[in-house]
Parts: C-alpha cells; sequence; structure tokens
C-alpha cells in the first residue's frame, strides 16, 4: 500500500501545485469563473455550454472549481442542459488523463519506485483500493484527477474505469446542476444544501472505507 500511497501524493501534489499557482496568479478564481460563464451566455448558449466543458476540461492541468462550474453551469444554462455540459468536461479531463497515463504512466512510476516488486505491490493495491477510490473521489478536489492518471498507469480496463467514474460522476454532476438551476442570486439555499449534502455523503462513505481497509486480513 506504501507505494501507492507515494505515487498517489506525488500526483496529488503536483496537480496542488497548479492550484495554488492559480490562486496566486488570479486566474482561475471562483469571481473570474462566474464573469466568463456570464460573458459567454450573453453571446449565445452554445458558447456558455462550450465554457463549461472548457473549464471542466482544464481542471485536468489546473485545478479549477468543480462544483461550483457545475452549480453555476445548471444556473446559467438550466437543467438538463448544465448537468450535460459539467459531465462532458469532467469525462473529457478523466478520459484524457486516464489515456495520456496508459501511455507514459509507467515510466513516470518506474522513476518514483525504482523496486519492480513495490510497483507490482503498487499495481495490486490499486486493483483492490482503485475502483472505490474512483467512486468516492469527488469527495475532494485533485483526487479524481489523481484517481484517473493511477487508473491509466495500472492499466486498469477502460471499460471498468469508464463504469466507475460513471457511478461517482453522474450523481455529482446530476444534483449539483440541478441544485443551481432552481438557485437565485438572491436566494442560493438549494446549491449550498446541495454541496453540503454531497460532501456529507461522499465523506462518510470515506471514512467507512478507511475504517474498512485498516482491518486485519480475516476479520
Amino acid at each position: 500500500m506504501k507505494p501507492l500511497i507515494k505515487v498517489m501524493l506525488f500526483l496529488g501534489a503536483a496537480f496542488a501545485l497548479t492550484f495554488i499557482l492559480g490562486r496566486i496568479l488570479g486566474i482561475l478564481t471562483v469571481e473570474n469563473v462566474n464573469h466568463w460563464l456570464e460573458l459567454a451566455g450573453r453571446v449565445d448558449p452554445f458558447w456558455l455550454a462550450g465554457t463549461v466543458v472548457l473549464l471542466l476540461f482544464l481542471d485536468l492541468f489546473v485545478a479549477v472549481p468543480t462544483l461550483t462550474i457545475t452549480i453555476l453551469g445548471g444556473f446559467f444554462l438550466g437543467f438538463p442542459a448544465g448537468a450535460a455540459a459539467a459531465f462532458t468536461g469532467m469525462s473529457l479531463a478523466a478520459f484524457s488523463g486516464y489515456g495520456i497515463s496508459r501511455i507514459w504512466g509507467a515510466r513516470a512510476v518506474s522513476f518514483l519506485v525504482r523496486d519492480k516488486e513495490e510497483r507490482q505491490e503498487m499495481a495490486q493495491a490499486f486493483k483492490r483500493n482503485g475502483p472505490t477510490m474512483i467512486v468516492l473521489s469527488r469527495a475532494a478536489p485533485i483526487v479524481p484527477e489523481v484517481t484517473a492518471c493511477m487508473a491509466g498507469a495500472t492499466n486498469m480496463p477502460f471499460a471498468h474505469y469508464v463504469g466507475y467514474f460513471s457511478l461517482s460522476t453522474l450523481p455529482y454532476v446530476l444534483i449539483a446542476s440541478y441544485a443551481g438551476s432552481i438557485s437565485l442570486p438572491d436566494s442560493p439555499q438549494p446549491a449550498i444544501y446541495a454541496a453540503l449534502a454531497l460532501y456529507a455523503v461522499l465523506w462518510t462513505g470515506w471514512y467507512f472505507f478507511r475504517r474498512n481497509s485498516r482491518q486485519p486480513v480475516g476479520n
């Protein structure tokens, strides 16, 4: 398990660095995202949908406020158009991360984990725990991108990854975008409640996953 944690922490730190740089440079703040979506909405709904897709795709390279963009997509585009745009953008980011890591991930892992047996141990650990990690990945920023890269690097079958990703992302997108579609600037309670409920459910899932993974084999 230690090699798996090592590689995932390295990936997480790399994605976190992009998040920090984005905030320092003031590029992908919530205010900027809201402003860009407003501008795109004034031009054409297709431009607005394209902006949502692009912003969420960029999450693979520069960490963005995913939940906020999904809620705003629902607010500006309505439901289910906002959900479709958000799911498309998240899928592009996740599948690109998977594909890139499927091609070049083994080299990166070999650099980080020099011992062949430890690399095999890492792959086996992700095979056991990866599906649950992917399903619960929306509990925190950066984790979806990390698990996408790990799935590709460990050669998880793409069809399996798509299934776990969809199980994680579809409910998240549908709930968040619908909450955004029924929210108003002076009455944002649906969006706030939806965000709190999503994180509560996901973090509860992580709690039980961590508790069960600590139990000795055979218990």
